[in-house]
């Protein structure tokens, strides 16, 4: 099996669904209910619903600012909203969820007693969408927590450490829409069969090569950044073996976290001295994806802690974030020591 788990040799017959997989994963657990799956069930119809407006945003007008901006101070795109709208009233459907946070809404969203569940999903519902009009990969982010012990859902429920979470995943939209997500029990990813409406399995249990060759990091705001990340930076531009790393950034988290979980390598959002509490999203951001990382064999760190054991103050919060191959973020981490 080599990267990303995609086997050599002719394709098989037998077909595997997100869903089916996602069942046979819940009975090997006697204590399983099922409301997970139908929440991932959720999840999974809002990604192709998505990915079918994210093809056709030019042809429907949703391509460009609506005017707005979001929590962040950010212009939110047509499509940005779309997809938020999206998001919240399938989730708020699927009678499984207690409490929403997005990175487009100020306030977490309280499910009413009506429809509420146990479960609690943060998310950023288009990440990269500053680049939907020159059509580069964008995605959505999720994360899942289960409400703690007799709470009902509160904002308390959300505020807790990433390795916490129950599920975290993405969907990736592009030539395809690939949906990555881990339950704890490793990382899948699946590839949007269009002419079936259906999430298969592509790249089962996927493994981060221990070390890579490539590095993401946005060096536009390298005059900035603090003295470990440009020392750590110049070692692998210019190493004492003559074979330096190639940079390969793009500006849509999705797209980057996904080629270095297939391929390897570091890729890195460092706090800098513009940015001093560093520039993610740390709930629904750098959780998810250093979940994902640590689940498919890699490391994620903020550069002086494990990510997924930073208590969470704010749901909008931010941090710097480094995640990739283990070799690769144990050699950044000797420059901050």
């Amino acid at each position: 099996m080599n990267n990303g788990g995609i086997e050599n040799g002719p394709p098989k017959a037998e077909i595997i669904t997100l869903t089916s997989h996602v069942l046979s994963q819940q009975q090997r657990h006697q204590m399983a209910t099922g409301d997970l799956t139908l929440l991932l069930t959720a999840i999974q119809t809002t990604c192709k619903f998505i990915a079918t407006n994210v093809r056709r945003a030019s042809l429907l007008n949703l391509i460009g600012v609506a005017g707005t901006a979001n929590v962040q101070g950010e212009d939110q795109k047509k499509l940005d909203i779309l997809s938020n709208d999206i998001m919240i009233n399938s989730l708020r459907a699927s009678g499984k969820c207690a409490v929403l946070v997005s990175e487009e809404n100020e306030e977490a969203i309280i499910i009413d007693e009506g429809h509420r569940g146990r479960y609690c999903v943060v998310f950023d519902p288009l990440d990269g969408s500053s680049n939907i009009d020159a059509g580069v990969n964008i995605g959505t982010i999720f994360g899942v927590y289960k409400c703690e012990e007799g709470s009902t859902g509160s904002i308390k429920d959300v505020l807790r450490k990433g390795s916490e979470m129950q599920v975290a995943g993405y969907c990736m939209y592009g030539s395809s829409a690939n949906l990555v997500i881990s339950t704890g029990q490793g990382v899948d990813g699946y590839t949007l069969d269009n002419g079936i409406g259906e999430f298969i399995l592509t790249h089962p249990n996927i493994r981060i090569p221990s070390r890579g060759k490539i590095y993401s990091f946005n060096e536009g705001n390298s005059l900035f950044f603090h003295e470990p990340v440009v020392k750590y930076l110049e070692s692998i531009k210019y190493p004492s073996n003559g074979k330096p790393y190639s940079a390969r950034y793009i500006g849509s988290m999705v797209a980057d976290v996904h080629r270095t979980l297939l391929y390897g390598g570091i890729f890195g959002y460092p706090s800098d001295k513009k940015s001093k509490n560093g520039k993610l999203r740390l709930l629904y951001e750098g959780f998810p994806m250093a979940f994902l990382t640590e689940q498919a064999g890699g490391l994620a760190t903020t550069g002086t802690q494990r990510l997924l054991d930073v208590q969470p103050t704010d749901i909008h919060q931010r941090i710097p974030c480094f995640l990739g191959s283990k070799e690769d973020v144990e050699d950044l981490l000797k420059f901050f020591q």
